[in-house]
């Protein structure tokens, strides 16, 4: 991959999502005090858009089912979009008495995978998502488009990007301001990233509208972010302590921790508005909510280190 870094962009987006995919998978019971601390904590380090809700029945995730209580004592302050998923009319209902600024629509690359997450096909979830989101457009409220399992399915393995890309296409259609592209079980690798990114790059021209969200499950989330860097992609979904994993993909870990990312980006200067040591901070609240210890590198080891000599 030569020319590896040669043009590196001045600044990024990061899309936080730690609120809802990090909490969504875990065991404890997280009050809705917890989680105005941890959102609060977020907005301190400098992220502006935080993913912190999701208004599907409270039945399939009970972990998120006090979205509307927590959209009402969050603080709102300038410049920060918080968003929740959304996904059928009842939901965006619930979008409006919360008076969000942003919902996000999902569904999967892979047939299997969408019918175990959302008991739809894709053709039913697109054809839902039609009404959907010129409906939100229409009560001034921006829609943020995810596809699943793009990098690879855990029913059905591999995934023609193809079908990603037909999705995509969709969701633009329907007036997604910017699609989220999911390696949902973490199973990408470097080269296998450059070829799905190339083939999008083609179908949409350019990045402008794409962000990449990585699962770590394998190790390997930075290094495909990496290759997204450098090839134009300029918006990053993580999750503080690389918390996080998707119910319906059996041993899918985390995400893409925010502190290793932004670690990493500071250290190749790119900016991202985020003060680091106010993220760690932010990452040590979100593991006393949790009650438990979390995976990402920089949560463990600190966000500096002294050089010696």
């Amino acid at each position: 991959m030569t020319g590896l870094f040669s043009a590196l962009p001045k600044e990024v987006s990061v899309y936080e999502v730690s609120p809802r995919d990090g909490l969504q998978n875990e065991s404890v019971t997280v009050s809705t005090e917890g989680k105005v601390e941890l959102v609060n904590a977020l907005v301190d380090a400098g992220l502006q858009r935080i993913e912190v809700a999701s208004f599907v029945s409270p039945k399939w995730v009970p972990q998120l089912a006090d979205g509307e209580q927590l959209l009402h004592l969050l603080p709102r302050k300038a410049g920060v979009v918080f968003s929740a998923l959304c996904p059928n009319m009842q939901g965006l209902e619930r979008a409006k008495s919360a008076r969000i600024e942003e919902i996000g629509v999902f569904l999967s690359a892979s047939e299997t995978h969408n019918k175990r997450n959302i008991n739809k096909t894709i053709a039913e979830t697109l054809a839902l998502f039609r009404e959907l989101v010129p409906a939100a457009l229409a009560n001034n409220i921006r829609v943020r488009g995810y596809v699943s399992t793009v990098w690879g399915c855990p029913y059905e393995g591999d995934v023609d990007p193809r079908r990603a890309i037909d999705v995509a296409a969709e969701l633009f259609k329907f007036g997604c301001y910017e699609v989220s592209l999911g390696d949902t079980i973490g199973a990408g690798t470097p080269l296998q990233t450059r070829s799905i990114l190339m083939l999008f790059k083609d179908a949409f021209g350019s990045f402008d509208r794409l962000a990449m969200h990585m699962h770590d499950t394998r190790g390997t989330a930075l290094a495909n972010c990496l290759v997204g860097l450098d090839l134009g992609v300029r918006t990053f979904d993580a999750a503080v302590g690389g918390m996080g994993g998707c119910p319906y993909a059996p041993g899918a870990a985390g995400n893409l921790a925010t502190e290793d990312l932004i670690y990493m980006l500071d250290k190749m200067g790119v900016s991202t508005g985020i003060d680091l040591d106010k993220l760690w901070k932010a990452g040590k609240v979100a593991s006393s909510v949790v009650g438990r210890a979390l995976p990402g590198k920089v949560h463990q080891a600190g966000p500096g280190f002294v050089r010696k000599g």
